[in-house]
């Protein structure tokens, strides 16, 4: 079997009747992209104890979750799936390494965003105050989650990955830099995020 002689989709096909010769032929195709994505994700991260072959590795199961989940009835180019697959791995782990353990009061939620441009915190006034009792503290944690879910639930894709990174730590140029957008498409994209954090909280 020669990968010329097949297209993606008819190797995804073949991998999913227990081809796996068409697996590896799939596998070696994407290597040289799974290796730039991760190489670029690298100095992110390389100070937080995750070495290149870890990304690497990351990658390999995003696109294991690629040929898994991919349905060409969406009228997707496996190519496009499969890197948005392989660049979610890889950033998932990216932000892991980069996310420390906080207070809950004071930066788990991050909706500070560090008073870049000029911004102020929605819930600033609510989880600045160091008086919350430990079950106080615990309640507030759990709320916290609720409302992060229940705001995910209407963000694309693209507003997850800037919210997630953002949490993370990361500022604006480098978030640009790792979804390879420009900083005024991540400062639209933030200013989107805390109107839905304000309507979900006007609701509640």
């Amino acid at each position: 079997m020669k990968y010329r002689d097949y297209n993606d989709n008819e190797l995804v096909y073949y991998i999913r009747e227990n081809g796996e010769e068409a697996n590896q032929i799939l596998f070696k195709k994407y290597e040289p992209l799974i290796h730039s994505i991760a190489k670029k994700m690298y100095p992110y991260c390389k100070y937080n104890g995750v070495d290149l072959a870890d990304l690497i590795q990351e990658g390999m199961i995003g696109l294991n979750q690629a040929i898994q989940s991919y349905r060409e009835e969406n009228d997707n180019l496996f190519f496009t799936f499969a890197k948005k697959c392989i660049e979610r791995k890889i950033i998932t782990l990216v932000i892991a390494s980069k996310r420390q353990k906080h207070k809950i009061l004071n930066e788990s939620l991050s909706l500070e965003f560090n008073g870049e441009e000029g911004d102020v915190g929605i819930l600033e006034s609510v989880l600045s105050d160091d008086s919350f009792h430990p079950e106080e503290r615990l309640f507030i944690e759990e709320a916290e989650k609720e409302l992060t879910e229940k705001v995910k639930q209407s963000l694309t894709d693209n507003e997850e990955r800037i919210f997630d990174l953002k949490r993370a730590g990361f500022n604006y140029k480098e978030i640009a830099s790792i979804i390879d957008k420009n900083p005024k498409t991540v400062d639209n994209a933030l200013q989107r995020i805390k109107k839905k954090f304000r309507k979900v909280l006007e609701e509640r």
